[in-house]
């Protein structure tokens, strides 16, 4: 069974995670929850960008660390897509800016993408087929969030700030090669925001069952019937990330098991980053990987839709490994804020000047 996914690969991966945390105790106290309510989401604490950090920087610091590990010079890449529900401008591509800022430019394709958490993925799928087609010979593609929620929303205990950069290319050059890849995708309002609005909405329980579930399931299934897979052929899992509880679940319901998904479980440490969830999941996975591991990665998105992918480690990989911050080198730089702090770097606060 042949698949063109089969001509594509990862050259290069970074991330970048805002140092700043804040314990979700602390949010939970301001707003007067019980200090049980975010006990099951399996999340200590999540990251927050600070004031002068947003979608475009953290991207552009992700980016920076994928071309590192790739190798190559920024004039080589052919198309830039970022992906983000939490862009700095309404109307002014961010995708130019970092093209700019990394001397991708002029030659180079570059796009803003949208559809909720999963943006960054379907960027992640156009790649692979305007890579295997030879229209282009590597693409940058981006996950940014600065997550916002309503204060004293549920959502808040978990909308967090990171980014992700793969670098994709010929399969010849990369550190992990798409085995095959799989898209289910329907019209479920399970969490929107309309213009103007600036906190999204979201449909309580329906995010879980029908929308999250469902989709990834059926994207995962898709691509176990299309490439003759099961979950023993992966070492690694790694789903959406929403919150530390779902991507358990619907791994369990899938037939893996808590050491496939554990390695790739990001959110417990900086909450859910939405466009970087699952692909800071996997670039933590790259970091430690050896050659000859296959990786599920199933990334989703709210509206709704879900990616799956098989993923398999090149020997390439090791001498990568090391060249760039890895997750855990992020994870571990952190300083605790207060709920004043927080409120102050995402601009809670409305000063009226009189």
């Amino acid at each position: 069974m042949s698949f063109s996914e089969k001509k594509t690969g990862i050259i290069g991966w970074g991330v970048y995670i805002p140092r700043w945390r804040i314990k979700l105790e602390e949010i939970a106290r301001i707003w007067g929850f019980s200090p049980t309510t975010h006990k099951g989401l399996m999340v200590e604490e999540k990251s927050v960008a600070g004031k002068d950090e947003d979608a475009v920087t953290m991207g552009w610091e992700a980016a920076k660390n994928a071309l590192i590990r790739a190798g190559i010079k920024p004039s080589e890449i052919g198309a830039v897509w970022f992906g983000t529900e939490s862009k700095p401008y309404a109307v002014k591509p961010s995708a130019t800016i970092i093209a700019e800022a990394l001397g991708i430019v002029p030659e180079t394709m570059a796009t803003d993408l949208e559809f909720a958490c999963r943006a960054a993925s379907e960027a992640l799928r156009i790649s692979l087929g305007m890579i295997s087609s030879g229209m282009i010979k590597y693409a940058l593609v981006i996950g940014s969030d600065t997550a916002q929620a309503n204060p004293g929303d549920v959502l808040e205990f978990t909308a967090s700030s990171a980014a992700t950069a793969l670098i994709t290319g010929p399969s010849s050059e990369a550190v992990a090669v798409f085995e095959a890849s799989y898209t289910y995708v329907t019209d479920t309002p399970d969490f929107w925001r309309r213009a103007h609005v600036p906190y999204p909405l979201h449909g309580e329980g329906f995010t879980g069952e029908p929308a999250y579930f469902k989709h990834i399931i059926g994207a995962v299934k898709g691509l176990f019937e299309k490439a003759g897979l099961k979950p023993s052929d992966f070492d690694y899992a790694i789903f959406h990330q929403p919150n530390g509880k779902f991507p358990l679940s619907v791994g369990k319901k899938l037939g893996f098991t808590r050491e496939q998904i554990l390695p790739g479980l990001v959110t417990p440490y900086i909450g859910n980053s939405y466009n970087s969830s699952a692909l800071i999941g996997l670039a933590k996975v790259l970091d430690e990987a050896k050659p000859g591991q296959r990786i599920l990665l199933a990334p989703f998105g709210s509206g709704a839709g879900s990616d799956a992918y098989s993923i398999v480690v090149t020997d390439k990989v090791l001498e990568k490994q090391d060249k760039a911050p890895k997750v855990k080198d992020y994870l571990d730089r952190k300083t605790i804020i207060d709920y004043a702090l927080y409120a102050k770097y995402r601009n809670l606060i409305l000063r009226i000047r009189g």
